[in-house]
C-alpha cells in the first residue's frame, strides 16, 4: 500500500501543470507591479535623450547622446518590432505575460509613443547645432550655399562623387531595387513627357567616400557639409533629360532578427559559412520603418512605401540628418581652445593599486584575488597576465569565451602568440554576437590559422559568459588563475562601459571553470558546479536560492535584504518571486540601467522595492547580485534577470569570496545608491523621475566620484611605492650581501648588553628587503555557492618597514650562496626564538635609519701589527666588562688575507664550489636547449606566417577576380541602360 501511496503521489505532481496550462493568461499573472517590456524600452531611450536637455554636461557631449538615443532606436527597430512583425502575422497570436498584449497590440502602443520622442529629438539637435555654430562648427546645407562654397562643393561633386554613383530611373520596366538597411538614399519624383508619369530618380550615397566634407573657410570656423547634400545640391544633372521635381533623402530599417540556428546548417557547410550567409540573408529582411528627411508629394511617398510593404504610420519624417553616426568624426575637428568647453575633461584608466607592475602578473594573483573595475583602472593587469603567460614555459594552457572582441585586439594577439610558441590554446568565440558577428569571423580565422583550437557555441544557447583559464605546472602540480567578468573582453568597451574582472586562483573556482570549458567542449549545457552559478541550468535556482533564504530571514522577524544591479529585468518568475519578497518585508534595492518590467512602489505588491538608473557618461553594463542585511554573499555575473539569459544563454554567476574584494564591491555600489544628480527613480506608473534631494544635500555624480577615487587611489599607491624604493639602501655592485650591511659601519664586538653581563648569542645581519607583501591565506574549504566562505581581508601595504624577528645565526659558509627567488606558495613561518638584544625597530618614514651595532662573540686569533690600538679605557667600565673595538684592518692586511685565502681555495678547492661550477654547467646546458627551441619557435612562426601571407594573397587575388567582375557586371548594366535610353 505504502508503494501505491507513492506512486499515486508520483503521478498528482506530473498532472498538476495540466490544469495551469488551460488557465488564462489574465487569470495566472498578477499585471498591477509589471509593465511591457517595449515600452519601459522606450522610456529609457527617452532618459537617454534628456541627457541633450541636460547642461551641465558639455554642449558636443550632449549632441553624443542625441545621436546615440537614434542608434538604440535603429536597433529596436531591427531586433524588437522586426521580431513582433514576425510574430504578429500569426493567426493565433501570443500574448506578453507582464502586459497581456499581442504582438500586434505591442507595435500599436510603440507606433503612438514614436511621434513624441522624434519631436523632442529635432528640438534638442536643432539646439545644439545653433550653440555650436556659434563656437565655430557650422553644417551647411544645400539652400544655404552660395559664392565660393557652391564653386567648392560642384567641383568636388564632378570630382570625386559623380564618377562612382549610379543614378537609376524606376518606372514599370525597371522595378524597385532592394535598399540597404540603414543605407542613405537620394529620392526624387522626374519630369518626363506626357506618356510617361510616375516615375521616380533614385540615387544611392556611396558608403565608400566620406560622409563629412570641409569647405575651406577663411574666418577660421570649421565649416562642413555633408555627402548627401552634396549629392542633393547637384541632382539636376545627374537624371540626364529627366528633371528631378521634390527630393527627399531616405533610409529604410530592416527586420535583423534572424535566427542562424533555425536557419539550419548545410551538411558540408564550414559554420563560419554559414554565418556569412545569414549575414546577407539579413540584408534582405523585411523593412519595417522609413525615415523621410525633406519634402515629397504624397503621389511619390505612395509608390516607396507599397514597394516597401509599409504603412503610414511606419513611416516618418524629419527634418534633421538621417544616420548621425557622423557626429564621432567632428570631436577631432573642435578647436583645441574650446574642446574642454565641449566635451568632457579626458580621463586616462588608472592603474590598479592591487598590482605592481615591476612583478610577475602570475605571482600577484596567486597571492590573493584582485578586482578590476572598468573604465576607472585599466585592462592592463589582464592583458598583462595574459601575454606574460603566452612567453611563460610554466603555462600550458589558455581557455577562453570571446563574445566582442575589438577590431585591434591585443588579446588576441597574444593568444595568437600563446598558440605560436607552443601552449594549447581554445578560444569558444561566439559568432552569432549580433552585429558583430563579421568582425568575430575574421578573429576566428585568424586565431584558427595561428594554431587554436576555435570551437563554437552550442545551437540554440549563445556563449554570452565571459571567462579564461590561464593553467601552469610547477613540477608535479597544477596551477590555474581563472578571470571572470561582468563585460567584455574587449579593449575598446572597456574604456567607456563600466564592469567588473575577478582574477583569482582559488582552487574551487578553478576546478569548476575547468568542468565547465570541458563541459562546452562537450555540448553539455546541464553540467553540476560548486560554486558558479552557470546558466541555463543553475542561474536561475541560484538566485531563487538567494531570495528566498532572505524571505526566510525577514519571516522569523531578521533583517533582511537584497540588492541588485542589472542591465534589464524581464524575467517573470524573477519578478513574482521579487514581489514575494517584498510582501515578506525584504527590503529590494535595485539598480537597472534600461528596462524593468517591474514596477516599484505598488501597494501591497511591491512598496519594499526601489528601481533607480543611472545615465551618464559611462555605460552601465556591469551585474551584481548581494544577498543579506551586510551583502554577505556577494555574486558577480554577465547576466541580466531576461529570460533569453537565465534560460537560452550560456551565462555566469561568480561567488566573491575574498572579504577584501566584496567590500570593495560593496564600496562601489554603495557610491552609485547615492547619486542624486544622473539618477533617477523609477515610480510606480514606470516613469523615470528625478531624484529629490533633502535639504542641505549636495549633488553626487557616482561616476564622477568613482573616476576620483581611481586617481587617488592611484597616486597614493604611486606614492607608498616610491617611498618604499627611496628606503632601500644601495648596496654597490659585486658587495657580499653581509658585507653590504656592514660596508661603513664599525664592527662592535661587545661582551656587554646583557643585564647579567653575560655575553648574548648573535643576532643575525638582516638583508635589506623590498616591501612586504602579504601572503596568501590559505585556501579556505568549499562551501556551498550560496553561502560563499569568508576570507581574511588582506590589509593594505603598510608604508613602514614591519619589525622582524631575529633569528639564530645561519652556519658560517665559505661564501654566500645566491637568493632564491621567493614561491608563490605560502610557506611554514619559523618559530619565534628568543632575542636578548633589543628588538630592530620599524624605520621610520621621516627621519634616515641610524647605523646599529650588531652583538657578536668575539675570539681573537691572531693580533695584526698594523692594527689600531684597543682603548683599554673601557675595561674598567660596566664592572670590569671588556669591550673590544676592532677598527677596520687596512689595505695591505686586506690583501694578504685574500691571497690567503685564494691559494687555499687553489690548493684543495671546496665542496661549494664543485657544486656551483655543476650548476653553472647545468645553468648553461639549460640555455643553450632554451635557445635551440627558442629558434625551433621562431622558425614555426616564420612557416606559419609566410603561409598566412599566401593565405593573404590569394584572398586578394580572390578580391580583385571578384572586384572584375563586378566592373564588367556593371559595364553590362551601363550598356544595357544606353541601349535603352537610345531606343
Amino acid at each position: 500500500m505504502a508503494v501505491k501511496d507513492k506512486d499515486r503521489k508520483k503521478d498528482d505532481k506530473k498532472k498538476d501543470p495540466a490544469p495551469l496550462e488551460g488557465i488564462p493568461q489574465a487569470e495566472r499573472y498578477d499585471f498591477s507591479y509589471t509593465q511591457n517590456r517595449e515600452l519601459s524600452w522606450l522610456r529609457f531611450d527617452d532618459r537617454v535623450l534628456a541627457e541633450a536637455y541636460d547642461e551641465s554636461v558639455p554642449l558636443f557631449e550632449r549632441l553624443k547622446f542625441v545621436s546615440i538615443f537614434e542608434s538604440n532606436l535603429d536597433e529596436f527597430f531591427m531586433i524588437r518590432i522586426g521580431g513582433l512583425s514576425d510574430l504578429a502575422t500569426l493567426k493565433h497570436q501570443p500574448r506578453d505575460n507582464k502586459s497581456n498584449l499581442t504582438p500586434s497590440e505591442q507595435i500599436d502602443k510603440v507606433f503612438e509613443a514614436l511621434p513624441p520622442l522624434y519631436a523632442r529629438q529635432a528640438r534638442a539637435f536643432h539646439e545644439l547645432e545653433e550653440e555650436l555654430a556659434d563656437r565655430g562648427m557650422v553644417r551647411l546645407e544645400p539652400s544655404t550655399l552660395i559664392g565660393d562654397e557652391r564653386t567648392f562643393v560642384e567641383g568636388y561633386f564632378k570630382s570625386f562623387i559623380s564618377p562612382i554613383i549610379s543614378p537609376l530611373v524606376i518606372d514599370p520596366r525597371h522595378p524597385f531595387p532592394n535598399l540597404r538597411n540603414g543605407g542613405l538614399y537620394l529620392v526624387c519624383s522626374l519630369a518626363a513627357s506626357a506618356d510617361e508619369s510616375g516615375l521616380l530618380g533614385l540615387i544611392e550615397v556611396p558608403a565608400s567616400l566620406p560622409r563629412v566634407i570641409e569647405i575651406p573657410s577663411t574666418t577660421g570656423e570649421y565649416r562642413y557639409i555633408l555627402l548627401e547634400d552634396v549629392i542633393m545640391s547637384c541632382i539636376d544633372g545627374c537624371f540626364g533629360s529627366y528633371e528631378p521635381q521634390d527630393r527627399a533623402v531616405i533610409r529604410v530599417i530592416r527586420n535583423a532578427d534572424i535566427d542562424p540556428d533555425g536557419e539550419g546548417v548545410e551538411e558540408e557547410e564550414d559554420y563560419r559559412q554559414h554565418m556569412k550567409r545569414i549575414l546577407k540573408k539579413r540584408l534582405r529582411l523585411q523593412p519595417v520603418y522609413l525615415f523621410i528627411r525633406g519634402k515629397l508629394e504624397r503621389e511619390t511617398v505612395k509608390p516607396i512605401r507599397q514597394a516597401l510593404e509599409l504603412s503610414g504610420r511606419a513611416t516618418a519624417v524629419v527634418d534633421i540628418p538621417l544616420d548621425l553616426g557622423y557626429v564621432y568624426s567632428l570631436e577631432s575637428h573642435i578647436p583645441e581652445a574650446s574642446r574642454h568647453e565641449l566635451l568632457f575633461d579626458p580621463f586616462t584608466p588608472q592603474n590598479n593599486p592591487g598590482f605592481d607592475s615591476g612583478r610577475s602578473m602570475r605571482e600577484q594573483v596567486i597571492e590573493g584575488d584582485k578586482l578590476l573595475f572598468y573604465p576607472y583602472e585599466s585592462m592592463n593587469p589582464f592583458l598583462d597576465l595574459v601575454h606574460e603567460a603566452a612567453y611563460d614555459d610554466d603555462c600550458f594552457s589558455i581557455r577562453i569565451t570571446l563574445y566582442r572582441v575589438a577590431k585591434q585586439s591585443r588579446l588576441c594577439e597574444s593568444l595568437i602568440a600563446a598558440a605560436e610558441n607552443g601552449k594549447e590554446v581554445t578560444v569558444l568565440m561566439e559568432l552569432r554576437a549580433r552585429f558583430d558577428e563579421e568582425n568575430n569571423i575574421e578573429w576566428a580565422e585568424r586565431l584558427e590559422e595561428a594554431g587554436c583550437t576555435v570551437i563554437y557555441g552550442s545551437e540554440g544557447f549563445k556563449c554570452h559568459s565571459k571567462i579564461c583559464q590561464i593553467t601552469y605546472r610547477e613540477g608535479m602540480a597544477v596551477t590555474r588563475i581563472t578571470l571572470l567578468g561582468t563585460g567584455n573582453f574587449n579593449e575598446k568597451t572597456a574604456k567607456l562601459y563600466s564592469d567588473f574582472m575577478l582574477m583569482t586562483a582559488h582552487p574551487g573556482i578553478g576546478e569548476d571553470a575547468n568542468s565547465f570549458f570541458q563541459n562546452l567542449s562537450l555540448g553539455n549545457l546541464r553540467g553540476s558546479y560548486r560554486y558558479l552559478g552557470v546558466a541555463p541550468a543553475g542561474l536561475k535556482p541560484l538566485i531563487m536560492t538567494g531570495l528566498n533564504r532572505e524571505i526566510d530571514r525577514a519571516q522569523a522577524g531578521l533583517p533582511a535584504r537584497v540588492f541588485f544591479k542589472l542591465n534589464s529585468l524581464t524575467d517573470r518568475e524573477v519578478i513574482d518571486k521579487i514581489s514575494e519578497a517584498s510582501r515578506a518585508g525584504v527590503q529590494v534595492e535595485m539598480i537597472i540601467r534600461g528596462i524593468s518590467c517591474l514596477l516599484p512602489g505598488v501597494p501591497g505588491k511591491t512598496e519594499n522595492v526601489h528601481i533607480r538608473s543611472i545615465v551618464g557618461r559611462y555605460l552601465e553594463h556591469a551585474r551584481v547580485y548581494a544577498f543579506g542585511e551586510d551583502a554577505d554573499t556577494v555574486y558577480l555575473s554577465s547576466a541580466d534577470m531576461m529570460t533569453r539569459n537565465t534560460e537560452h544563454r550560456v551565462e555566469i554567476a561568480f561567488p566573491v569570496l575574498d572579504a577584501g574584494v566584496r567590500a570593495q564591491v560593496i564600496q562601489y555600489m554603495d557610491i552609485q545608491l547615492k547619486d542624486n544628480v544622473k539618477a533617477r527613480e523609477l515610480t510606480p506608473k514606470g516613469l523615470w523621475a528625478p531624484i529629490v534631494r533633502a535639504v542641505g544635500d549636495e549633488p553626487f555624480i557616482a561616476q564622477e566620484h568613482l573616476m576620483t577615487l581611481a586617481i587617488e587611489r592611484a597616486s597614493s599607491a604611486e606614492k607608498a611605492a616610491s617611498k618604499r624604493a627611496a628606503a632601500r639602501p644601495t648596496v654597490p655592485m659585486g658587495t657580499p650581501p653581509a658585507a653590504a650591511v656592514e660596508a661603513d659601519h664599525e664592527l662592535v664586538l661587545e661582551g656587554a648588553g646583557h643585564p647579567d653581563g653575560m655575553p648574548v648569542e648573535p643576532a643575525p645581519i638582516v638583508e635589506p628587503q623590498p616591501a612586504p607583501v602579504a601572503q596568501p591565506a590559505p585556501a579556505p574549504q568549499p562551501a556551498p555557492a550560496t553561502e560563499p566562505e569568508p576570507v581574511v581581508q588582506p590589509s593594505a601595504a603598510p608604508a613602514q618597514q614591519p619589525a622582524v624577528e631575529a633569528q639564530p645565526a645561519p652556519e658560517p659558509a665559505p661564501a654566500p650562496e645566491p637568493v632564491a627567488a621567493p614561491q608563490p606558495a605560502p610557506t611554514p613561518e619559523p618559530e619565534p626564538q628568543p632575542t636578548p638584544g633589543p628588538a630592530f625597530e620599524p624605520e621610520s618614514e621621516l627621519e634616515p635609519a641610524q647605523p646599529r651595532a650588531t652583538s657578536v662573540k668575539a675570539t681573537i686569533i691572531d693580533p695584526q701589527e698594523d692594527a689600531d690600538e684597543v682603548d683599554e679605557d673601557l675595561d674598567e667600565k660596566d664592572g670590569g666588562t671588556k669591550t673590544i673595538v676592532i677598527r677596520r684592518i687596512g689595505r695591505v692586511a686586506t690583501g694578504f688575507a685574500l691571497i690567503g685565502m685564494g691559494f687555499k681555495t687553489l690548493l684543495f678547492g671546496s665542496k661549494q664550489e664543485h657544486e656551483r661550477e655543476a650548476e653553472r654547467l647545468q645553468r648553461i646546458q639549460q640555455r643553450q636547449q632554451d635557445q635551440m627551441l627558442k629558434a625551433q619557435r621562431i622558425e614555426n612562426k616564420q612557416r606559419k606566417q609566410a603561409l598566412r601571407q599566401q593565405k593573404q594573397q590569394q584572398k586578394q587575388r580572390q578580391q580583385m577576380l571578384d572586384q572584375q567582375k563586378k566592373a564588367l557586371k556593371q559595364q553590362k548594366k551601363e550598356l544595357k541602360q544606353k541601349k535603352r535610353d537610345m531606343r
